[in-house]
């Protein structure tokens, strides 16, 4: 079996800057966190269907503290960490956990699977972990718009997305007793590219890969606003779509 290293594919420098940056951009009335609100939806949508009652459970990753709230108000005892504030990538102290949640963050750990032995190693014999992040097949209108601005010389502006097929590969793998990996397409539509971007910044979205893209020039920006402003609807709007993929695992 091979000790190697995980790839590095995303910076932990820009990492952090850009969870420091959503931090202080959700202070705004008007931020966006539709994302996050869907993924605690779902979360409680499945803890309903399973008639899951926690002793204990453990938050990472929501900003908002929407979802400690609607577990506290059940009766669990909650241990929670903010976006940005726990590295996925160590052992978790505290627990065992009869529930860990991860919301949004594991979309960019360089490791994963790591990352996942780490929360099974959290929980409680029979515990239930549930992570839940944007996926493959998110952004397919931005991904257009980024090849009409690179031209002939496309770059690399979207970081990879794990699939359904490889998620569940790394719940086994991360020798979860039994494993479930779905996902569901959340459909958004913007105004402008401009509004996109801007609601991507607000959810922590932005670029943070390890080797990034070159600036894109003035006449490159106009590009992507024409490709993506071609793709509106009738009234103008354009319709783009997140695959958000859960992750669940019971230790």
């Amino acid at each position: 079996m091979s000790n190697a290293a995980p790839p590095t594919i995303f910076c932990r420098v820009r990492r952090a800057a850009k969870w420091a940056r959503l931090i202080t951009r959700s202070r705004a009335p008007d931020a966006a966190d539709y994302l996050l609100r869907d993924a605690v939806d779902d979360v409680v949508e499945r803890m309903d269907f399973m008639q899951l009652t926690p002793k204990n459970a453990l938050i990472i990753g929501d900003w908002t503290g929407l979802l400690p709230s609607v577990l506290k108000a059940r009766g669990v005892e909650v241990d929670r960490y903010p976006i940005g504030v726990f590295d996925e990538e160590q052992p978790i102290s505290g627990g065992p956990y009869d529930l860990v949640i991860h919301l949004l963050g594991l979309a960019t750990v360089n490791d994963l699977p790591g990352a996942l032995i780490h929360s099974k190693n959290a929980l409680a014999d029979g515990g239930l972990m549930i992570a839940t992040f944007p996926g493959a097949g998110s952004l397919p209108k931005l991904r257009q718009a980024m090849l009409a601005a690179d031209g002939d010389r496309p770059a690399a502006r979207i970081h990879p997305m794990v699939d359904n097929q490889s998620a569940a590969g790394l719940l086994q793998r991360a020798g979860f007793k039994r494993q479930v990996v779905d996902s569901h397409t959340l459909s958004v539509r913007f105004s402008s590219l401009d509004r996109l971007v801007s609601d991507l910044r607000d959810h922590g979205m932005n670029n943070a890969l390890m080797n990034s893209a070159p600036h894109i020039c003035r006449e490159g920006l106009a590009r992507a606003k024409i490709a993506f402003q071609a793709l509106a609807d009738h009234d103008g709007k354009i319709k783009e779509s997140f695959e958000m993929i859960t992750l669940t695992g019971w230790k």
